[in-house]
């Protein structure tokens, strides 16, 4: 399984700190923002990565990340994103690096407590298809909300009104190679990207999804008050533990 960390877009709600750089090199507690989803792949025992970004400070990651050495790694990919089109959009971008292999995508602000390699391997075993990962959270309406009867997922509603669940998608996904066939079908939303939303529905629809649900906290880092909530929580816990003792 191959790993993709999402890296790109303009970053306007945290302006004007991105206003100088990306969002993902800001800093979270004491590490660029990035190195936290790179930690993730790299604990699921994710190595063969490809880094996707974008906009004016795209060089900033090579000059920080270099080949991987403070993960561990050998080499790092990386690939450019022009303008803003959506994550499913921005995934597009990794189809060669892919070479037809089961990727695991995770969205560059996405901060987790303690680690997928469960979900990774139970997906291993799935054999095909696409697994999301769930969380409970007391606001689900500001995103991805999936409906679920049993351990069905019935649909995926982004940012409802009225949440068919008090489950959050949160920004890992796995994916076999045809992740890449439903993307080019795919027509831009209200906003004129790409949603990734969309791709999960056309797999509910193939009866081709799973889901796991995350233990410890999950946070993202995309506004002031989640930077904040992200920092406060790596320095009270720690971040990317590889065992969990609760």
């Amino acid at each position: 399984m191959k790993g993709v960390v999402l890296a790109g877009g303009l970053g306007t709600r945290l302006l004007p700190l991105t206003a100088v750089t990306n969002k993902h090199l800001l800093p979270v507690y004491n590490q660029p923002m990035v190195y936290y989803p790179i930690q993730t792949l790299v604990n699921a025992g994710i190595t063969d990565i490809m880094i996707v970004t974008g906009g004016n400070s795209a060089g900033d990651f090579l000059r920080l990340l270099k080949n991987g050495k403070a993960f561990g790694l050998k080499h790092i990919n990386y690939t450019y994103q022009e303008g803003e089109g959506g994550i499913a959009a921005a995934l597009a971008l990794v189809e060669d690096f892919a070479d037809g292999e089961p990727i695991c995508v995770i969205l560059g602000d996405n901060i987790i407590e303690g680690n997928i390699s469960q979900a990774i391997r139970a997906y291993r075993h799935q054999g095909g298809g696409a697994k999301i990962i769930l969380k409970q959270v007391h606001d689900p309406q500001r995103f991805g909300v999936p409906e679920l009867e049993g351990r069905r997922v019935l649909r995926i509603e982004e940012k409802p009104s009225a949440p068919k669940s008090d489950y959050a998608v949160i920004g890992i996904y796995m994916y076999d190679a045809e992740v890449f066939k439903i993307i080019h079908t795919l027509k831009p939303s209200g906003r004129g990207e790409l949603e990734i939303t969309d791709v999960n529905n056309a797999y509910i629809e193939r009866d081709e999804m799973t889901w796991d649900e995350l233990s410890g906290w999950w946070t993202d880092a995309g506004t002031f008050e989640s930077l904040l909530h992200a920092s406060n929580l790596v320095a009270e816990t720690g971040a990317n533990k590889m065992e969990m003792t609760r």
